[in-house]
């Protein structure tokens, strides 16, 4: 647990795998039980994803033609995911009242 702790810098949820898989090991093949272990636990802080500014995605997007500039405006604009926007159908928007629908018909 310290050898993943400190030298592999490894997530805690990953720590809390590690631990669970060992105290699984000793109960149900070895037939012990784990005494009080003695390991720190690393925290990472999380880290904030890197995003575009506006004027950013405005630069990628004016770069773009055709129906890909139609598809990345619509992510960007509506937050849409990769697969989302490819899945989208014609009658997945209301031009009329400028929404799209989801997959259950929802605006």
């Amino acid at each position: 647990m310290a050898y993943l702790a400190g030298q592999r810098s490894v997530a805690v949820n990953t720590q809390k795998t590690a631990l669970n898989a060992a105290v699984f090991l000793y109960r149900q093949f070895l037939g012990m039980e784990l005494r009080e272990l003695q390991f720190g636990k690393v925290s990472k802080g999380r880290r904030l994803p890197v995003v575009f500014s506006h004027g950013e995605a405005m630069a990628v997007i004016g770069r773009l033609s055709g129906h890909h500039r139609l598809a990345v405006s619509l992510m960007y604009g509506a937050g849409l995911r990769v697969m989302e926007a490819v899945r989208l159908r014609v009658r997945d928007l209301d031009f009329e009242q400028q929404c799209l629908f989801g997959a259950r018909g929802e605006r």
